[in-house]
């Protein structure tokens, strides 16, 4: 058997790892995720573009862990290059990857457009949008719908069941049962993104059973997060202070769980009175139709969201301050109204969406704020506005000082710490063979180390994009 990281592998974006497994009816090949690069433009285009495989022939099954766009953002592609073997995942996920691909299609058709007038031909990728709307909704028909703890056979010799992974709302961790021709039977782990204890909305992680093999995440492999306390109380306090100012927050936020997480949070904060009376526009589509399918899926829920909304009749994700935006005109509309208000729009990253336009109008703005709640990959906006030695970000074609003031709060994060991946990955009975991907270097080998000299025996791989190994 070989695993073949073609993703996410010393990085953190395009999570897409290829099993082999020599079965009784021959190779077969399954790919644990799909997801987008982001980061550089010309370099994510060009990773984004290909496949080290041929789509239409090699591939037999794709196993989903969750709705984040680099982890589901490029299945697109692979159906319109010709796959059309299933997309297993959980009844959320699956709900949810349709209106994120979408959306996904509909940000790829928009770009080029903007970028074809605006960029040099250099940078540009003169082969069309990766993928449009009308392949995003043509791919669901491959994606199909499992329950947590359920087994599904995925190919001949080869079973997986999802578990919750505490992550995002319908996230999974995925176990395989491998039976491979004249081997004994082998176990695979894949964490997937692992997610936090106490969360809000959602429930926590299950334990990972015994496995001989774990493909594990280290995205803050040797990072530690405040609490979630310590969170809500910094995002008070920066809308407290910049509504003394007369200025606007501007949360960029991932429209999937990040979006509904800070909404939740506002909620709470303003029935006990805590910040003041101010608009809070939610400007993204997405955002609304992505909250829809929350409240479909309570079955993802933890007690906390039945005991403080649902037991009464409450929608978390509305109260009388907010404003889900409809149409463009609505967003445009905000560049003109006076502060203080707060303004949530995506992408989380701010590499895509709405946010980069409010950001172009207010990022130079002192009376202004600009909240990070979630992790920014390397060459993003996103990493250029939390870094303090950067003092001028590039947005569109034009170079902007940052004068509005900016918070990073890191408690927000929805990815294990080091804590809850060292205890997570000591919990595991059987572990031989530990895998880890989605990580930058600097996060992932202190964490690779750690793990070395904790379990006896434990072999530790940290792979290139594409190096296989065997197993």
């Amino acid at each position: 058997m070989k695993i073949i990281p073609h993703g996410a592998a010393r990085e953190v974006t395009g999570s897409c790892h290829e099993l082999q497994v020599e079965t009784k009816d021959g190779l077969k090949r399954i790919l644990l995720d799909c997801g987008l690069f982001q980061g550089k433009r010309r370099e994510a285009v060009e990773k984004n573009a290909r496949f080290p495989f041929d789509p239409a022939k090699d591939i037999d099954a794709v196993v989903l862990s969750h709705a984040h766009m680099d982890h589901v953002g490029r299945i697109p592609l692979l159906y319109k290059q010709g796959y059309r073997g299933t997309v297993y995942c959980t009844f959320a996920t699956m709900d949810l990857a349709d209106v994120m691909l979408q959306d996904s299609g509909y940000i790829h058709e928009k770009d080029e457009e903007f970028f074809c007038k605006h960029l040099p031909k250099d940078m540009l990728s003169c082969e069309g949008p990766l993928y449009t709307q009308q392949d995003a909704t043509e791919c669901m028909e491959i994606f199909e719908g499992r329950n947590y703890n359920e087994w599904i056979d995925i190919v001949p010799g080869v079973q997986a069941k999802f578990l919750e992974a505490g992550h995002i709302v319908g996230a999974a961790m995925v176990v395989l049962e491998i039976q491979e021709k004249d081997r004994e039977k082998r176990t695979i782990g894949f964490s997937a993104d692992l997610g936090r204890s106490m969360l809000p909305i959602i429930r926590d992680p299950a334990p990972m059973p015994p496995v001989d093999t774990l493909i594990c995440e280290s995205t803050y492999g040797n990072r530690t997060h405040e609490t979630i306390e310590n969170a809500v109380g910094q995002l008070r306090d920066v809308i407290v202070r910049t509504a003394k100012r007369g200025g606007k927050v501007l949360i960029p936020a991932f429209s999937l769980e990040r979006t509904q997480e800070i909404v939740y949070d506002l909620h709470l904060l303003w029935d006990k009175k805590q910040i003041p009376e101010i608009p809070i526009f939610i400007d993204s589509p997405l955002a609304s139709r992505v909250t829809e399918v929350f409240m479909q899926h309570s079955e993802c829920y933890d007690e906390d969201m039945y005991r403080d909304f649902l037991s009464k009749a409450h929608n978390p994700f509305q109260f009388s301050l907010v404003t889900y935006t409809e149409n463009v005109e609505e967003s445009k509309a905000l560049n003109d109204k006076p502060g203080p208000m707060i303004i949530m729009a995506g992408s989380g990253m701010c590499e895509a969406g709405r946010i980069r336009h409010h950001l172009k109008n207010e990022i130079q703005d002192e009376h202004s704020s600009v909240v990070a709640v979630g992790y920014m990959a390397e060459h993003t906006l996103g990493r250029k506005l939390i870094e303090e030695d950067v003092h001028e970000v590039r947005i569109f074609d034009r170079m902007y000082q940052k004068k509005a003031e900016v918070t990073y709060i890191n408690a927000y994060s929805a990815h294990a710490d080091r804590h809850d991946l060292d205890e997570y990955v000591h919990s595991i009975e059987g572990l031989q063979r530990l895998i880890l991907v989605h990580g930058e270097p600097e996060q992932m080998d202190p964490f690779g180390e750690r793990m070395k000299n904790a379990i006896d025996g434990l072999e530790v791989l940290k792979p290139e994009r594409d190096e296989a190994i065997e197993v």
